[in-house]
């Protein structure tokens, strides 16, 4: 059995890609069973060989006391029998499912992959990819038949960067298997490092659907937040109050209003709309919320724009502070960052805008995005605090009043600051 084999030491376990997701999955696994890290970035490779996480969101402490050989070679990967998928599936700039690094991954694996192996993916994917776009890779590549040769499953990551509780070993894991042997073995093996167990997923569609749902209804929900905040921005009440008033009801949804980037939250629900029309339904539901979601940063940059001027200086020759470039606090991912489309909004205004932030790097903003980290300056016209990082939670309206011109706007997208604000022009989601 498949799973004795890798319990025992006697086989090997390999995770592709080492990112966000597959370094802490790899590491979990090392502490328990031998294990092959596998990434194409040789740079990358050479940081974890120093027990360096390149995404910063592991110490190096984590990399102690785990069996684990990292490397870049195909020879090496060769030595593996169990095979764990853990690339990035982004969308492209239509808005469409980029595939490339996951098949580039599948043709890797298949390269060489034996008789008796075992793949398991746990990228997000619409239902269906697994099957009708990843097996064939394997199959072409491997000259092996699915299901006669070697098994395949989906088992769908659950890691939210940032989140000390909510770790690898800490959530129950959604497993899948293309028959119930492999099922069996899948959901065992994972076993070996996740505390809560697992739940055995009828077959691979319904893992890959289980999965895409859970960000398409946190985008969908959000997505309301958002719209009800401009409505309630018209009305000239704030939304967190109306939230906290709302939200003493035992059954009320706990969302709130915010620029929904990264690399799930605001890609999964593309890849399944993306399936509805190629079964020709057009999703009107997720379509309107991305629609929604994705205008907020120019919706936030129009609003701080339309105050400047009302209060009395000429929008070209204004100066705004940005804070927070990360997808999300206390985090250094920049993917698919809202901040960005705040930035860019109020250039087109011939804006000058500073960017600051404590964990991004200024010359990957500058490569994603076409803007670097400044130092913060005074005298700005406006100063938008756009990611909730615990370096600025002590702020308080004497640090404001210090940076801001006189008249000078603060727009505080979460309303971290909602409350504290007495003198100033304030304004939030």
């Amino acid at each position: 059995m498949m799973y004795n084999e890798i319990k025992n030491k006697k086989a090997t376990l390999a995770v592709i890609g080492l990112g966000y997701v597959g370094l802490p999955i790899a590491l979990a696994f090392a502490k328990k069973i031998k294990v092959i890290g596998f990434d194409i970035n040789q740079k990358r490779v050479d940081m974890m060989k120093k027990s360096i996480d390149p995404s910063n969101e592991l110490s190096k402490e984590v990399f102690e006391g785990c069996d684990i050989e990292f490397t870049s070679s195909l020879d090496v990967l060769k030595k593996a029998t169990f095979f764990i998928v853990a690339v990035p599936t982004p969308i492209d700039e239509h808005n469409l499912p980029d595939l490339k690094p996951l098949l580039s991954a599948s043709a890797t694996v298949g390269k060489v992959l034996k008789k008796g192996d075992y793949v398991v993916y746990e990228s997000t994917v619409y239902p269906g990819c697994t099957e009708e776009d990843c097996i064939p890779v394997l199959e072409q590549n491997s000259k092996l038949k699915f299901k006669k040769d070697f098994k395949v499953g989906y088992s769908p990551e659950r890691i939210n960067p940032g989140d000390k509780e909510h770790t690898i070993t800490k959530i129950l894991k959604v497993v899948s298997g293309c028959d119930e042997e492999s099922l069996e073995n899948i959901s065992k093996v994972y076993e070996i490092i996740v505390e809560p167990g697992t739940h055995r997923a009828p077959c691979i569609k319904v893992a890959e659907a289980a999965k895409i749902i859970e960000n398409t209804q946190r985008d969908v929900n959000i997505a309301l937040m958002n719209e009800l905040s401009i409505i309630f921005s018209r009305i000239g009440i704030n939304t967190f109050d109306v939230l906290e008033a709302a939200g003493t009801k035992w059954n009320f949804l706990k969302f709130s209003p915010g620029l929904v980037g990264g690399h799930c939250i605001g890609v999964d629900p593309y890849y399944l709309t993306y399936k509805a029309e190629a079964l020709g339904y057009h999703a009107r539901v997720i379509n309107s919320g991305r629609y929604v979601n994705d205008s907020m940063g120019f919706y936030v940059a129009k609003n701080l724009v339309k105050k400047i001027i009302a209060s009395g200086k000429n929008i070209s020759d204004s100066k705004v502070l940005v804070m927070g470039a990360t997808f999300k606090e206390d985090v250094s991912d920049i993917r698919n960052s809202k901040v960005a489309d705040i930035i860019k909004e109020l250039k087109s205004y011939s804006v000058k805008v500073d960017v600051v932030d404590p964990h991004a790097d200024s010359d990957e903003l500058e490569h994603e995005y076409g803007f670097g980290l400044s130092k913060m300056g005074k005298s700005y016209d406006g100063v938008v605090v756009a990611v909730n990082h615990k370096d600025y939670k002590n702020h308080d309206e004497k640090f404001f009043k210090s940076i801001l011109s006189p008249k000078g706007i603060l727009v505080d997208i979460k309303g971290m600051f909602r409350g504290r604000i007495k003198e100033l022009t304030y304004w939030s989601l």
